[in-house]
């Protein structure tokens, strides 16, 4: 039985809201404990990987949010105006981007600390990281302006906020993106012959393919979604697909991926043992059930996992989770 097109379209905006506030409740709690972790620890947040966890927690967090007040007032059928209907959108766009180059830095700056290590250990003063940030966040800031050309003023003050404002430069966002991936592979493949060449990557040592594997899967998780969608706008305006079959993939990518984008970067950063750590210090109440969602993480990707082997698994996974002067060694 086919559904109207106000029916549907009214589903779709629904479960969108509750996926947004489902990952937005999700991430509040994770940014409060991890966040405020690395801020207040010294050695934390002057390394460059947990300032970077820090940025992607909170992307993530005001990208959801926003995208929760967003498909609400759609939902609700608030009357907005044109001012700040432009500021929300401007608000979700810098948050989505700035999501994309953090991990793209994030991909950087360990091709940088494992292939070039005695550079990356040396020559940068202490605040660096968050000078990084700052920075991805100031290009963010760019692509509204760009993908979003000023409106007629019949358009603007139609007293309505919907998704049709968010379209626009379809092209050029995936071009962003393609360029980012193109970044993203070649940092991860150089980390992989690296790995190769120093004799720590091989087939007998298969926790370590499997960490970067892991590593790659979580920041995949946050452009393969971009892909999918300009897959499915481009079949529509070919007339290939149906407008209710291309919202209704849609939805589901967005539900599917807003929780694994979620879950992404607070896995990510509970598998860094000195992250790990200090929370258990900090939060002793919480160390199991941090621990358990570690090992649950762990088993997934090594399922023949076994205590005693954990000595010789640090080899590999050096690479990605430990000190820069540990890696040079």
């Amino acid at each position: 039985m086919m559904m109207s097109n106000d029916t549907g379209e009214n589903l779709y905006t629904h479960i969108r809201v509750w996926a947004s506030a489902t990952a937005f409740i999700i991430l509040l709690f994770f940014n409060l404990v991890i966040n405020w972790t690395i801020v207040t620890e010294d050695r934390l947040r002057n390394h460059a990987r947990f300032v970077l966890v820090f940025h992607l927690l909170f992307s993530a967090l005001i990208y959801f949010a926003v995208c929760f007040i967003f498909y609400l007032q759609i939902d609700l059928d608030v009357t907005m105006d044109a001012s700040t209907c432009v500021a929300l959108i401007t608000i979700l766009t810098t948050s989505a981007s700035n999501i994309l180059f953090t991990i793209t830095a994030m991909a950087l700056d360990r091709y940088f600390a494992i292939c070039f290590p005695l550079k990356y250990s040396g020559n940068y003063f202490k605040l660096w990281p968050w000078c990084l940030g700052i920075l991805t966040w100031g290009l963010a800031s760019i692509i509204p302006l760009t993908l979003f050309p000023k409106e007629d003023n019949a358009t603007t003050h139609s007293g309505n906020c919907r998704r049709e404002k968010l379209k626009g430069g379809e092209v050029h966002k995936i071009l962003l993106i393609s360029l980012c991936t193109v970044l993203i592979l070649y940092s991860y493949v150089r980390i992989l012959c690296e790995g190769r060449r120093l004799g720590v990557l091989n087939r007998r040592n298969r926790a370590g393919c499997k960490t970067i594997a892991l590593h790659g899967a979580q920041l995949a998780v946050y452009i393969i979604p971009n892909f999918i969608n300009f897959v499915l706008h481009v079949l529509k305006n070919k007339k290939v697909i149906a407008i209710e079959t291309k919202d209704r993939s849609a939805v589901i990518t967005f539900v599917f991926f807003s929780l694994a984008q979620c879950i992404a970067p607070i896995v990510y950063g509970l598998r860094k043992e000195e992250l790990l750590e200090h929370l258990c210090h900090r939060y002793p109440c919480l160390s199991c059930r941090l621990k358990s969602i570690l090992e649950w993480t762990v088993n997934v990707t090594h399922p023949h996992h076994c205590p005693q082997q954990r000595e010789r698994r640090m080899t590999s996974e050096t690479l990605l989770s430990r000190e820069t002067s540990q890696t040079t060694v």
